[in-house]
């Protein structure tokens, strides 16, 4: 099995990994096998001491994520043992040199290991970060309970309402989403759709609400993309609480929302 030695960088980051898992399981936003986690570690590595590390899998990537080094968790595994199993339930591949395979060449540890079914969604915005945002290296998914409750609701027909209700319910949401949610209609998972549609998101989103399933975000670690995740839920938690208490919100005003736009 692959035991490569980590750079200490890439170790750092898989303790936030590890870190931000404990809190998804926590939240309860990761139950059985559902959310996973990818980060683009290319950069970490020098790719000729990867070299023929590790069996060649045919995969079918895009073509521009050739030489990718992609961690990623793996298919039907439980992100609550990236806290204390890591190694077993995630790993790290290289990407070849014509996208149509990939080498394990760390960890995947547990017997019949496969990466996520949500691969090709996670490579794709590794490679539209690499484009366009460069300096986002990690994709989260999980599955926050009050933001799919609101992907139920009719706002999520009306984008700029439903950021403009979860952004007054108090200044941080305004302030640490300032780009704010996505409402990313349906598709299939584990499908090339999938991907478009959040990479169409996160054009002009800091979090993508995929319609009655779940979550994701990009940013330049996970920890920065859970943050991103838990200030969204908690204007949708808030704003559902005063619902359920009977009462429409009185909320910041466009004034105040505006004036806050000078810390984001």
């Amino acid at each position: 099995m692959n035991d490569i030695k980590l750079p200490v960088e890439v170790q750092k980051e898989l303790d936030k990994i590890s870190t931000v898992a404990g809190y998804l399981w926590q939240r309860e936003w990761a139950e059985r096998n559902a959310g996973n986690i990818s980060m683009n570690l290319t950069s970490f590595f020098n790719k000729e001491d990867l070299k023929d590390i590790g069996e060649e899998k045919p995969f079918d990537f895009p073509k521009g994520a050739a030489g990718f080094v992609l961690f990623i968790t793996g298919t039907g595994c439980y992100l609550r043992d990236l806290v204390d199993k890591i190694e077993n339930v995630s790993c790290i591949l290289l990407i070849n040199d014509d996208a149509t395979g990939y080498s394990i060449v760390w960890g995947g540890k547990r017997e019949n290991f496969g990466p996520t079914c949500e691969l090709i969604s996670h490579a794709s915005i590794h490679l539209f970060n690499s484009i366009h945002h460069p300096e986002n290296l990690a994709v989260v998914h999980t599955h926050p309970l009050e933001l799919i409750c609101m992907s139920h609701h009719e706002l999520f027909d009306n984008e700029e309402e439903l950021n403009r209700q979860i952004w007054m319910m108090c200044p941080e949401v305004k302030v640490f989403v300032p780009k704010g949610i996505h409402c990313t209609p349906y598709a299939l998972s584990s499908t090339a759709a999938l991907a478009e549609v959040t990479m169409e998101a996160f054009k002009t989103r800091n979090v993508s609400l995929w319609e009655k399933h779940g979550a994701t975000a990009t940013a330049p670690d996970v920890m920065q993309a859970w943050d991103f995740l838990d200030v969204a839920n908690k204007g949708a938690k808030m704003l559902m609480m005063c619902w359920a208490a009977g009462f429409k919100p009185a909320g910041l005003s466009n004034e105040q929302l505006t004036e806050l736009e000078q810390f984001t």
